[in-house]
């Protein structure tokens, strides 16, 4: 590919990426409560769904399912509310999501952690009219479509998870600067307030 477009591209994405968003805030969150080791199940999910979007959204998929709101409807609702009510969970110090005081806890499962990254990357409709908007500008026409998409992809999942580990890294130096009070209950309650955040934040875009 022609170097003066990835010299565009990548810090074009970059920027979309590293900007606080649901998938980023989501890291955090689980950066603070499970940490980076078990966020990462979470980051597997929500790569496979970018890269779904993106592949999607460049073959023109993605314009069709954005002619139909109804089905965007279902999907951000439906998540919205699986995310919300995680977030309710923690917030009670309840669930598998929350941050346990005891060691015969059990943890999320790493299906519960990447779909958790999936559903809030595939149900975000405005980050299928992002990839709509965006992608389609750094594609040569004259060039094979899927060898583009491979690189383009793959530079796009790179920045992504470089960004992602940012935001969980990020949440898991607020645990051990908050944690330092030993009041599990309040870490549970912001990481909770943010989970919550997500899924209104998803239902209502």
């Amino acid at each position: 590919m022609n170097l003066a477009l990835l010299s565009a591209f990548v810090p074009t994405f970059f920027f979309v990426s590293v900007t606080p968003g649901m998938c980023m805030t989501l890291a955090m969150t689980l950066g603070m409560t499970v940490g980076i080791k078990r966020a990462l199940w979470m980051m597997v999910g929500e790569l496979v769904g970018v890269a779904t979007v993106a592949t999607l959204s460049a073959i023109g998929v993605a314009a069709l399912l954005l002619n139909y709101p109804s089905v965007f409807m279902v999907l951000k609702y439906l998540g919205g509310a699986y995310l919300a009510f995680i977030g309710v969970q923690m917030w009670l110090s309840k669930g598998k999501m929350a941050i346990k005081t005891d060691d015969d806890s059990t943890p999320a499962s790493r299906k519960e952690l990447m779909s958790q990254g999936f559903v809030t990357a595939i149900a975000n409709p405005k980050g299928w009219a992002f990839f709509v908007a965006l992608l389609p500008p750094f594609l040569v026409a004259d060039q094979p479509l899927a060898s583009q998409l491979v690189v383009l992809i793959t530079i796009i999942l790179t920045l992504e998870f470089s960004c992602l580990l940012i935001y969980a890294a990020g949440g898991r130096t607020l645990k051990s600067l908050l944690m330092k009070s030993g009041n599990v209950r309040i870490m549970n309650r912001i990481a909770g307030t943010l989970m919550i955040g997500v899924g209104v934040w998803l239902a209502a875009g």
